[in-house]
């Protein structure tokens, strides 16, 4: 298989669905959960077929890393890469220059294809761009010495980009034989002399006893940023997400918005994953050997039965050149949460300093007129 990992979007011209009235484009609406034509106003439902709601089929993860993932699970998409932060999006063919949604940098579109894993499931958007413009400025709003500047024209600016970013999900069996020690804690009373006086002092000491165990987990959906074009401390923010209302993919929950291409390889989102479960294996074994405190010295672990999913989470996104510098902001689009780079206002935070040191003189005149 040719894996290059380098969009997980299907074919642009895949997400334009004409109107079967007027023949302009669909779009799809969050808030209605229905293609809209903002031409004509005619409404058309998604149809899922009998199995929407039902769990979604993982892929065995070592028949993927083999290359032996049947065909129908690869397709060949057009993306654009920006040249500043690297970012790949899919753009309509007949768009020729664009901006990109994650830097606001100048973007050429192109005609190259790449080959990938063809996403799972989605959560579709649930937030209209209105509502996450307020999300987005009463969040602004809320932030000490922020620039008011920025607030009104993030409020005013150019519309947001609605952005399906790439994730995998993993899960596991895991089966795990650890030795350690389990740390019981006592206590003994000792005379010292402090300050020329005898005292009598309890001092806690910790008699260890060798153990050894077992420990079993089974990781469901263990879930991995598949991309690099925000730092992960963005999306982190944005969490929790709630996949237990994934949807089957469906490219008509992308008309009228961009899917970005995942950057990060399978195998190393397996790594990632595996990471944060045997950081949870180690918080068992803990827990497993008890005691006031605990010691660690082997933890073998056997994984099996490997599966996963590539899945599209919806994030609303701006990106606002203000005074020379660019101002990142991601919103949950579906819950609202937002994250983005925090924006200082110097004339704010000298005024606030000027005024501490006047409140400080003033308290010091008072106590010293006492």
């Amino acid at each position: 298989m040719d894996e290059t990992g380098d969009t997980i979007a299907p074919p642009a011209e895949e997400h334009r669905f004409p109107c079967d009235v007027c023949g302009a484009d669909f779009r799809f609406d969050p808030v209605k959960g229905a293609l809209v034509c903002d031409h004509c106003g005619n409404t058309d439902t998604i149809e899922e077929g009998p199995w929407s709601g039902g769990s979604l089929r993982e892929l065995d993860f070592e028949s993927a890393v083999a290359g032996s993932l049947a065909a129908t699970e690869i397709e060949e998409t057009r993306v654009v890469t920006c040249p500043n932060c690297g970012a790949r999006t899919e753009f309509d063919p007949d768009v020729h220059a664009a901006e990109c949604p994650f830097c606001a940098t100048p973007v050429v579109t192109g005609t190259g294809t790449h080959r990938h894993i063809k996403p799972r499931g989605l959560l579709p958007f649930a937030l209209s761009e209105e509502a996450a413009r307020t999300a987005m400025t009463d969040w602004l709003g809320r932030l000490w010495f922020a620039p008011g500047g920025l607030q009104d024209y993030a409020r005013k600016g150019r519309q947001m980009s609605g952005i399906y970013v790439p994730y995998w999900t993993f899960d596991a069996d895991t089966a795990s034989d650890y030795d350690g020690q389990r740390g019981t804690h006592y206590y003994e009373t000792r005379t010292v002399r402090r300050n020329g006086k005898t005292e009598q002092v309890r001092v806690r000491k910790t008699r260890w006893r060798g153990v050894s165990g077992h420990v079993r987990r089974f990781f469901d959906d263990v879930l991995v940023l598949a991309s690099r074009s925000l730092p992960k401390a963005y999306t982190d923010a944005l969490e929790p997400w709630d996949l237990s209302e994934l949807r089957p993919y469906n490219p008509e929950f992308l008309a009228g918005f961009r899917a970005e291409g995942y950057q990060v390889e399978l195998q190393e989102g397996f790594a990632e994953a595996r990471a944060y479960m045997d950081r949870m294996i180690a918080r068992d074994v803990r827990y497993d050997i008890g005691g006031d405190d605990q010691r660690i010295s082997r933890i073998d672990t056997r994984v099996s039965d490997v599966t996963f999913k590539h899945i599209l989470l919806p994030v609303w996104m701006a990106a606002y050149k203000f005074r020379g510098k660019t101002y990142r902001f991601v919103v949950n689009g579906r819950t609202g949460r937002v994250k983005g780079e925090r924006p200082w206002s110097a004339w704010k935070i000298a005024v606030a300093v000027i005024l501490g040191l006047i409140l400080a003189g003033v308290a010091g005149y008072i106590m010293s007129a006492r």
